[in-house]
């Protein structure tokens, strides 16, 4: 009669990359869910099966693990955007692509939209940075889609400014609809963003 494999021996044939993915899993989760200080490495290790020493082995101490989150979460929702804006090549269709993959990530991956946007930037220091950046590269791309749709150049970065940060604030409300798809908030703020623009055109 065979003997059945221990668990720590099944936890051991899984490749790394799975491994460490099972946690970042849940180090979301529970980062999202009771914020960085007070995050339990013991709930993270539950959640994803594995002993605290293992997490340590693989990400680092806590901060690496909060950090790998944040930039886990942070480069899928640069990857989505990036790849919805290059699917279409107008200015006003790009904005559109690029504003619904941004509320289509918060929907989707609502534990790592708290952990960037609820958790990370309060933090401050390297934490805050890491949002800093990554909310930079985003203004960025929507100014160069403004300057493309005939958005003067002294324009593109404030309402670049205006447009993450009323994207922000409408995922956090949306967040708290039982109802709401990114659609609609696509379309509610592409509503409120082109009558700005027209006006900005009429100057």
């Amino acid at each position: 009669m065979s003997t059945p494999a221990k668990s720590g021996t099944s936890r051991r044939r899984l490749p790394r990359e799975v491994r460490e993915t099972q946690m970042l899993d849940a180090a979301v989760v529970v980062f999202s869910r009771w914020g960085y200080h007070s995050a339990s490495m013991d709930e993270i290790s539950d959640g994803a099966g594995v002993s605290k020493p293992m997490i340590y082995a693989y990400l680092g101490s806590k901060e690496d693990l909060f950090t790998a989150c944040i930039r886990r979460e942070g480069g899928r929702l640069m990857e989505a955007i990036a790849g919805a804006v290059g699917e279409v090549s107008r200015p006003d269709e790009q904005l559109w692509h690029g504003l619904h993959a941004f509320f289509r990530f918060v929907l989707d991956y609502r534990d790592g939209w708290i952990v960037l946007y609820r958790q990370a930037r309060v933090q401050g220091g390297a934490f805050a940075e890491e949002i800093a950046g990554m909310r930079h590269q985003m203004i960025l791309v929507v100014a160069q889609m403004l300057a493309r749709a005939g958005c003067a150049e002294a324009d593109s970065t404030p309402t670049a400014y205006a447009l993450v940060g009323a994207a922000e604030a409408l995922s956090d409300w949306g967040l708290e609809q039982p109802d709401v798809t990114a659609e609609s908030l696509t379309d509610r703020l592409m509503d409120f963003a082109w009558t700005g623009l027209g006006r900005l055109g009429d100057r």
